[in-house]
């Protein structure tokens, strides 16, 4: 006689039972098993005992769900427990699977012989109108299940249950507390290399427009072809299971999940989504409201949230794999997850495949101890003619490719033009910084000296100017060129290093300047023999002249509608102007504000970054940092007034008439670099750009009142307001 079903799972005691956990023992051995991203499934029929205790018939089939162990989080979960979705579900859907019993590491679910969707519909393949319509039906039914039906809702959910704008700032905001914060620590130098920044998520959400007003309902959150089965019985025509992430919510949610996950061609997605609103039109109309404006919303959010999990999954596999053919295809897979993921998250560029593939090596050698691939991790090449820093030997440098890979997000910080990786190496008492160049860095401005070249004079000079030690340049794997220098922000390397983005502090400012008079004492023919005094101001317009004649044809073509002149007119105008020659030094070249370090001591900076050096004409130098950084009129007087005192006459010499000329040729400089960064996206995503595109509507005005031509309207008025 069989005894009557259980009233709900056993108590933990007797799920935890010796005859339970043999029978779950034995599924996992024995039992019909399928895997998904966060169970083990096995499927076999009950034997006696556990048809006994279960109330069930013997020789039926459970499933038996087991987590899978070490899985990434990588999920949103609105509720935890599985056991109260179904219980709640259950009760006004039918079919959805009941839980027989549980423990603290399994549960046993009732089966429905059925197969898979995925088993006679492979993704990409179209599915039958009937399907179709039948999964619209089952979507209109779950949106007629109301809140209270449903277990208790966590306290950051919408209090309005038609919110749709805060229900989907908030899967933003789960998304990055759920996801990417509980896994930063271990993938977030990875992500950082990447391109991708810690608050990701949270510019999404900010970005989230005002949307239609939609009644919640119960929503899956994972209907897939895994997750639809279609029943060896006539009815019901399909239902789904893995309700594990159900959830309430704007019922658009599920459709774009759907839409991703399912991987319909594309000639059907139009009949999917009309079938979706002709089936909710009958039940909840209101549903359906701005359907076609929201849903590119919510498929949005699917594809940028997904970029977490698709890269980790593809770093973790990597692990247990030491050959290039799964690098290879891991390296494919986190391309594809970057180019998914760029416009939703607004990542500006995202790096090519080979620069993934580095990213990806570096990563997995520095979490299998180097042992991958022969241990090329530690290989490198040092450049010609580069000797041996005294401080920082062979060994060293190996030590630091070895950790490069394992540093973490707030030791990870990606230029405009460099990825630069802060370590520690065993045995060297100060923190160094690898230094990779962007593979598909958009730099127009030119660098002309060696910056390994121009550190080392630097250093050799002792002079006082606060700058990085250079210690290594070579190749590393597959080639790829780097440089190891010195760390110069804060001694715990778990802080940020500060910049003065709202410009300088008084004492900064003289610092600033005294290094500046110091580097005229470096003997800057090391690292340009051929340099020679005078014609620096008919270089630098050159140079200039040169950039705007080289910038892409979309550029230059809005440059003129805006009524910047082209580079022959420009050459002509530039031509108008002279200074006076001083002799010239060794410039920095981009003191920028993030390329300038705060510290504590009596230097009170330090100047980072010196690809850009040059040399030239002092003052340049000095023009140029208060053009690129926010200076109050009583912080430039007073840097001039102490340059002026400090310098020797002859880099000064009617420095009160000329440096208004420089200025002039870099609010130029700027209209046309800026205008281009506009254009192409190019290192939107590099702070210092972003302020400066930010104001581009006054720089524009500036140049081309400055130049002395007059405002042209663009042919679409609405161009200027948008650049503006």
């Amino acid at each position: 006689m069989v005894a009557p079903p259980l009233p709900g799972p056993f108590p933990g005691e007797r799920a935890a039972s010796a005859a339970v956990r043999a029978f779950v023992a034995q599924a996992a051995r024995r039992g019909r098993s399928s895997s998904g991203h966060h169970n083990h499934n096995h499927v076999l029929p009950l034997t006696e005992d556990m048809a006994r205790r279960l109330g069930r018939e013997p020789g039926t089939q459970v499933t038996v769900r087991m987590p899978r162990p070490g899985a990434l989080p990588v999920v949103i979960r609105t509720w935890q427990d599985e056991t109260e979705i179904l219980g709640a579900v259950g009760r006004v859907l039918p079919h959805v699977p009941q839980c027989l019993a549980k423990g603290p590491d399994f549960a046993i679910h009732s089966y429905v012989e059925g197969t898979a969707l995925s088993k006679v519909c492979a993704d990409g393949k179209p599915l039958d109108t009937l399907l179709v319509k039948a999964l619209a039906e089952l979507f209109a039914r779950m949106a007629q299940v109301r809140r209270e039906a449903l277990p208790r809702l966590p306290a950051s959910w919408p209090r309005n249950d038609k919110d749709s704008q805060g229900f989907l700032r908030n899967l933003a905001h789960l998304a990055d507390r759920l996801i990417r914060q509980p896994n930063w620590h271990e993938f977030g130098g990875l992500f950082a290399a990447l391109g991708i920044p810690e608050d990701a998520m949270l510019r999404f959400a900010d970005r989230v427009p005002a949307m239609a007003r939609r009644p919640y309902g119960l929503l899956h959150t994972d209907l897939h072809r895994e997750n639809l089965i279609l029943p060896f019985a006539a009815e019901p025509p399909l239902f789904c299971v893995d309700w594990e992430l159900a959830s309430y919510g704007d019922p658009l949610h599920d459709l774009a999940i759907h839409l991703v996950r399912m991987r319909y061609p594309s000639h059907q997605r139009e009949e999917v989504i009309e079938a979706w609103a002709e089936a909710m039109r009958r039940v909840r109309p209101a549903a359906v409201n701005g359907l076609r404006k929201d849903l590119d919303h919510y498929l949005d959010f699917e594809r940028a949230q997904s970029v977490y999990p698709d890269v980790m999954r593809a770093a973790t596999a990597l692990r247990d794999l030491t050959d290039e053919q799964s690098l290879e295809a891991a390296t494919a897979r986190v391309r594809g997850a970057l180019e998914t993921a760029a416009r939703p998250l607004g990542l500006r560029t995202i790096p090519s495949e080979p620069e993934i593939g580095r990213i990806l090596f570096r990563w997995r050698e520095a979490r299998t101890g180097g042992l991958g691939l022969h241990a090329r991790i530690r290989d490198w090449d040092p450049a010609q003619g580069v000797p041996e820093h005294p401080r920082f030997p062979s060994s060293a440098v190996r030590e630091a490719l070895y950790a490069e890979g394992a540093a973490p997000a707030g030791r990870v910080f990606k230029g405009t033009g460099h990825l630069n990786s802060v370590v520690r190496v065993p045995g060297v008492d100060f923190p160094v910084v690898v230094r990779r160049k962007v593979a598909n860095a958009c730099r127009r401005e030119r660098g002309f000296l060696s910056e390994h070249a121009v550190l080392r004079a630097i250093e050799r000079s002792r002079v006082e100017v606060a700058a990085p030690k250079f210690l290594a340049l070579g190749t590393s794997y597959q080639g790829e060129p780097f440089a190891i220098h010195t760390y110069e922000g804060p001694r715990d390397v778990e802080r940020p290093p500060g910049h003065p983005v709202h410009g300088l502090l008084p004492h900064e400012a003289d610092r600033l300047v005294d290094q500046l008079g110091a580097l005229t004492r470096v003997n800057y023919r090391e690292v340009d023999p051929a340099a020679g005094e005078g014609r620096f101001y008919s270089w630098l317009s050159e140079q200039l002249v040169l950039l705007v004649a080289d910038l892409p044809q979309r550029s230059q073509q809005l440059a003129r509608l805006l009524g910047l002149p082209d580079a022959s007119r420009l050459s002509q105008i530039l031509a108008r102007h002279q200074v006076s020659e001083r002799r010239p030094a060794l410039l920095h070249g981009d003191l920028n504000p993030w390329n300038l370090v705060r510290r504590s001591d009596e230097l009170a900076l330090t100047l980072i970054d010196w690809e850009m050096a040059v040399v030239g004409d002092p003052l340049y130098d000095l023009v140029r940092h208060m053009h690129l950084t926010p200076t109050r009129p009583e912080i430039r007087d007073r840097m001039f007034q102490r340059w002026a005192e400090r310098l020797d006459p002859e880099h000064t010499a009617d420095w009160q008439r000329d440096w208004r000329v420089y200025r002039w040729i870099e609010i130029v400089r700027s209209a046309y670099i800026d205008l281009d960064r506009l254009v192409t996206g190019a290192s939107l995503d590099a702070p210092n750009v972003r302020r400066a595109v930010d104001s581009y509507a006054m720089t524009l005005a500036a140049a081309v009142g400055s130049l002395g031509l007059p405002s042209r309207p663009a042919a679409n008025p609405y161009l200027a307001r948008a650049l503006a």
